[in-house]
């Protein structure tokens, strides 16, 4: 291609990234990111931007800080996670995978009737009683 100087690529799962460095008409060289992310396995969304190099150091300036940044986050919830696990297992004795239950009184359920009505945890299923209509109808 016309002004490319250097390309590298990076692939991964449905994406690209193309890094390439080129010169303008005028002779300014600057860098091309450039992302093709594949878009139902038909088409491609392109973006790109431009980075010249008299603004390359900001610009890495403000990637490394990113990066930084990044990191430092990573490191952070890593942390809170590993205190938290421990908290975890100083309040239940050690066992943190394991769930505490409440149980169901079984009172209620063996003082109640049979009243027509199914009752399934969150959700009543109220019985059909044509078939009991039908059946006197005809006898």
């Amino acid at each position: 291609m016309r002004g490319e100087l250097f390309t590298t690529q990076v692939f991964l799962d449905n994406r690209s990234y193309f890094f390439n460095v080129k010169e303008n008409r005028t002779g300014d060289i600057f860098l091309q990111i450039v992302e093709s992310k594949n878009r139902d396995g038909v088409d491609f969304d392109r973006h790109q931007i431009a980075v010249f190099a008299e603004d390359m150091r900001l610009f890495l300036q403000g990637l490394d800080k990113s990066l930084s940044f990044i990191e430092k986050e990573r490191k952070e919830r890593t942390r809170a996670a590993r205190e938290k696990r421990a908290a975890q297992e100083a309040r239940y004795g050690g066992a943190p995978e394991k769930l505490l239950y409440r149980r169901k009184n079984n009172e209620t359920q063996t003082e109640k009737k049979d009243d027509g009505i199914k009752r399934t945890g969150r959700v009543i299923h109220i019985a059909s009683k044509r078939t009991d209509r039908n059946t006197d109808s005809t006898e």
